[in-house]
Order: C-alpha cells, then sequence, then structure tokens
C-alpha cells in the first residue's frame, strides 16, 4: 500500500464504445460472460463493453444489486419503498463513485460537504459530534477530537497518538493480516472506552467486526485511507433514493445503452474451457431462457460469492480452492421503525451506551408521506442477535429508541420490520487476506471479481466496485493476447504458433 493518500480511482469509463471494427483495447469484437449480477459484475460488464467487448451478464435473480437492492412494503401507515439494509459509501470510495457516475446517478447519492457525524451516549445522556475541518491531515479532525465529550482528556491523547501510529502502518505488510486491530489498540493505550466511543464507532460500521475479531491489516487500511489520507476522504455519502433505483432500474438501463445482454433468473451451472489452444469457454446455464442453454465467451468473469465461486472454479484455476471456503461471513440486521410522526431532525446519527448503533432518516425516498417519519437501523457485527425474533428485537430497541430520540416516547408505532442478511459481508477476522484470491486465475481468460478477492479493502460497495474494475482489466489484458481464429496446424515452413501468457 502507498503512503496514506487515497489510491487512484479506475478510469472513468466513457460513452459506450462500438462494439465492432478495431479498438486501442485490442478488444472490440470480443466476446464475454460475466456471471453475478451485483456491483462487482455489473462494474466489470460495463467496463468491458465500455472498450468494445460483446457482454453477456448472467444473474439468478430477477433483479441486479446483489445484497444492495430495494423492496415494496404495504405498510400501515401507507406504502413505501424500502432497502434491505443501510448502505453508506466514502468521498474516497473513487471506483463506486465512478460506477454511479457511470449509471447516470452521481447526484442522487451525494457526498455531505464535509464529515460531520452526531454521536449520543443513551447511557450518559450526552451528546458529541465527529466533523472534520478545512485544514490538512491530520489537524483536520484535532479540533473535534480536542473537544470530543465522549473521551476523557487523557483518552483523548491517547488516541491522537495511535492515530499517529496507525497512519505510518502498512497495510500490505502480511505480519498485519495476522493481528487482530484491538490488541493493537490496547498495546497503544486505547481503554475500553476509547474503543467503544471512537474506533469500534467507525471500525464496526466499516469492517462489520468488533476491534478485537478485525484484522489489523483491514483496520489500518480504513483509518489510513478514510480518516488519515486527505481531509474530506472520509465524508458520508449515502443514497437519497432506494437502491433499487440505482443498481437495478439505472444500472440495467447503462447496460442496455452499452449493448450488454442481461439474462436474468438465469443461474450458471458449470463453465469449462474444451480446447486450451482456442482460449474460448463455455458456460452451462439455465433459468429463464428456454431450457439449458451454453454460453460461450473469450473471456469469463465470476462475480459470485466466494462458495459459488469454489463451486463454479474449473481444476486448476486456483493453487488451493479450498481457501475460498475457508473464508467466513459476518451478518448484519437492519430494523425498520415507521413512527406516526417525525422523532428525528437529523439525517442520521450513531449511538453509544446502546444496542443502537447507526439510525437513518429514509423517509423521503421511501415515499412515504402524512407526516410518518421512517428510521433504519444498521446493526453491524450482529451475530449474537440476526435470529432473534421480530418481537424480541421489538422489546429491546424501541425503548432504546427512546432513550435516544425523546421525541419518540410521545409518538406511535405504525410498523416495524426486520430484514437480515446473514452473509452481508466476508467475515475480517485475522487472517483472511492470505485466504483472498487475486482477480487473474491460472486458467487463462478466468477471472474473479467480488468484495472477498483481493481488492485491500473490507467488504464495502467500494471493495466490491474496484473488483470489478481490476477483472475488467484482466480480462482485457487477456483479450489482447488472444487471437481471433485458432491458428492453423504447423506445416512446411510454417512453425508452431507461439504461446503467449495470458
Amino acid at each position: 500500500m502507498r503512503p496514506p493518500v487515497p489510491e487512484p480511482s479506475p478510469p472513468r469509463p466513457g460513452p459506450a464504445a462500438p462494439t465492432a471494427g478495431p479498438g486501442p483495447s485490442g478488444a472490440a469484437g470480443r466476446t464475454a460472460v460475466v456471471v453475478g449480477g451485483g456491483i462487482a459484475g455489473t462494474a466489470a460488464a460495463l467496463a468491458l463493453a465500455d472498450a468494445g467487448v460483446r457482454v453477456t451478464l448472467t444473474e439468478a435473480r430477477p433483479r441486479l444489486g446483489g445484497l444492495a437492492f430495494s423492496f415494496h412494503r404495504a405498510s400501515p401507515a401507507g406504502d413505501l419503498t424500502a432497502d434491505n439494509g443501510q448502505h453508506v459509501h466514502l468521498r474516497c470510495c473513487t471506483a463506486y463513485r465512478a460506477l454511479l457516475d457511470r449509471i447516470g446517478a452521481g447526484g442522487l447519492a451525494p457526498v455531505q460537504h464535509r464529515l460531520d457525524v452526531p454521536v449520543l451516549d443513551a447511557a450518559r445522556n450526552r451528546a458529541g459530534r465527529l466533523r472534520r475541518s478545512a485544514l490538512p491531515v491530520p489537524l483536520h479532525l484535532a479540533g473535534s477530537l480536542a473537544r470530543y465529550p465522549h473521551l476523557s482528556l487523557a483518552e483523548r491523547a491517547a488516541a491522537a497518538r495511535a492515530a499517529l501510529a496507525l497512519r505510518r502502518l502498512d497495510p500490505a505488510d502480511p505480519a498485519l493480516d495476522g493481528t487482530d486491530f484491538g490488541g493493537w489498540l490496547r498495546r497503544r493505550g486505547q481503554s475500553p472506552r476509547a474503543v467503544e466511543a471512537l474506533w469500534d464507532l467507525i471500525g464496526v460500521a466499516t469492517l462489520n467486526a468488533p476491534a478485537d475479531r478485525a484484522s489489523l491489516a483491514l483496520a489500518a487500511m480504513v483509518f489510513r485511507i478514510g480518516l488519515l489520507s486527505a481531509p474530506g476522504a472520509a465524508d458520508i455519502g449515502w443514497s437519497r433514493v432506494p437502491l433499487g433505483d440505482l443498481h437495478d432500474t439505472r444500472t440495467r438501463r447503462a447496460l442496455a445503452d452499452a449493448g450488454v445482454r442481461v439474462l436474468l433468473r438465469t443461474r450458471a451451472r458449470a463453465l469449462h474451457r474444451p480446447d486450451a489452444g482456442s482460449g474460448g469457454w463455455r458456460v452451462a446455464v439455465t433459468g429463464a431462457l428456454a431450457g439449458p442453454e451454453t454460453l460461450t465467451a473469450d473471456t469469463v468473469v465470476l462475480a459470485v460469492p466466494q462458495d459459488e465461486a469454489h463451486r463454479l472454479l474449473p481444476d486448476g484455476a486456483l493453487d488451493d480452492p479450498g481457501r475460498l471456503l475457508e473464508i467466513g461471513t459476518a451478518p448484519i440486521l437492519n430494523l425498520h421503525v415507521v413512527y406516526d410522526r417525525r422523532v428525528l431532525r437529523r439525517p442520521f446519527l450513531a449511538a453509544l451506551g446502546s444496542p443502537v448503533q447507526w439510525v437513518f432518516d429514509r423517509t423521503e425516498p421511501s415515499g412515504l408521506t402524512g407526516g410518518a417519519q421512517y428510521l433504519a437501523l444498521s446493526q453491524s457485527a450482529a451475530g449474537d442477535i440476526i435470529d432473534l425474533p421480530v418481537a424480541e428485537l421489538r422489546r429491546r430497541f424501541l425503548p432504546e429508541l427512546e432513550r435516544l430520540l425523546p421525541a419518540a416516547r410521545n409518538a406511535r408505532v405504525a410498523d416495524f420490520f426486520v430484514t437480515r442478511e446473514r452473509a452481508a459481508t466476508f467475515d475480517p477476522a485475522p487472517g483472511t487476506g492470505r485466504l483472498r484470491p487475486p482477480a487473474r486465475t491460472r486458467a487463462p481468460g478466468l477471472h474473479l471479481a467480488g468484495a472477498w478477492t483481493a481488492t485491500g479493502w473490507p467488504a464495502t460497495m467500494e471493495g466490491a466496485a474496484r473488483s470489478g474494475a481490476t477483472a475488467a482489466a484482466a480480462a482485457l489484458r487477456h483479450l489482447r493476447t488472444v487471437r481471433t481464429h485458432p491458428d492453423p496446424p504447423p506445416g512446411p515452413g510454417r512453425p508452431a504458433p507461439r504461446q503467449e501468457a495470458a
């Protein structure tokens, strides 16, 4: 990893390139199949299509977007459109923001002018903020930390020293991958209160694990790039429309305009490369098509979860494919509460001293009207509550919202429902980094995409978008080495064809 500056973004795609004829990439007229229509798969498909590749994208679900999707609910307060979970991004998420621009949705998920996070301590009835100034790093957060009421003066000073030490770490160091973030913080003098009120406040939401269960390498990446690289790197963005509008509706339109053939309700069953000399791939699919069909392509991008990739990978594609099954998963629980009146005056808040983590106002994006307010509670690292019944979750969390939001005490709960993603992200536990494969496999023309691949990022929308761009770039490099037609057999005076590396 480079010194603490945001990594350069993948090239921003321009308008769709023609699908035939010569091109500077040498890929025009070639063919690709992308398996998986989440953020990683759609990012890869658009990048390939923009280079002139004829792309077919398959998705087993009836929609695009993967785990960033929306659904309609007939609520007692009125019909609403809900997201399966609250998703946010940061200004430093350059690949994801480029993808939003590519689908014409950059203005629908803007980033706040400056980082500003209200932090309420329910146990101590105290409010504070984490916000930045326009000063250079690391002074941009110095004033906010100096006034942060949830830490003592000594804890604030110790936190500043730990941040400077974190800035000196190299997230690419393999030793960091095997070390837990919590132990590193304790060795740097961080109290349990400091871990809760500062490091886990940010880390749990971005890593989906508390410090004691998170890889130091991933934590160092998050804090170095997000908070310690550029003053505005951690400014928060979120969608002002339902996620389905972005990652299904607008993405599907962008893919169509780019000439991508999209096959929904279509599952890849197997893939193989019958003739190693031809460079061609065969992808057997079933679903919405009229019976089983085999898709052919010069290159394939597998943008599916790691267990699905393990099932589809041909022999020899990875040195140790069993490692994919060792990459664990981590859950996220989202609680959706509709009040009959407004109880939260801010767009969002973070909580301390409470099981509540983050609360977002989703009233306007949901389409709810009539004075009611719709709040979404995002609960990361939710392994201990992911399977609790809705009634129990209601019993636990509604009183906590009343502690945090006094206006909720006199409001009526018009609706309460729950969405559960039991495998929302990969588990960022120490040692996970060595299990994450690169985009390129040992099988020429076969590439992997997904937030679980070796992006260097945790399981975020940015990691997914980066993986798709990386896989597409690797596929384009491969396509430049593949001949349009198989070489004729060697004859008198004709040497055998030269084999080029993929």
